[in-house]
């Protein structure tokens, strides 16, 4: 048997960021947002810096995904390191 998470199923919550000097919105779980703002603590990088390095390295996939999946899946593959 499998439990739910710790914090529940919640949904996307948006927040705007600036990358680039333009404003942009991104709708994540907050689980995931709590999970950034770690790692930009950890990168010594501001949550909007964090954001735009992996925005840089999502716009150079053959296939970019949107910038909510790439966020997604660089935390993902993060945590399975």
């Amino acid at each position: 048997m499998i439990d739910r998470p710790a914090g529940g199923f919640v949904g996307p919550v948006k927040r705007s960021v600036t990358i680039a000097g333009h404003q942009t919105s991104i709708s994540l779980e907050p689980v995931f947002w709590t999970a950034l703002e770690q790692a930009a603590v950890e990168a010594a990088l501001p949550l909007n810096a964090l954001i735009a390095q992996i925005d840089v390295l999502r716009i150079a996939a053959d296939e970019p995904p949107n910038l909510a999946s790439a966020l997604r899946t660089w935390l993902f593959d993060r945590a399975m390191r």
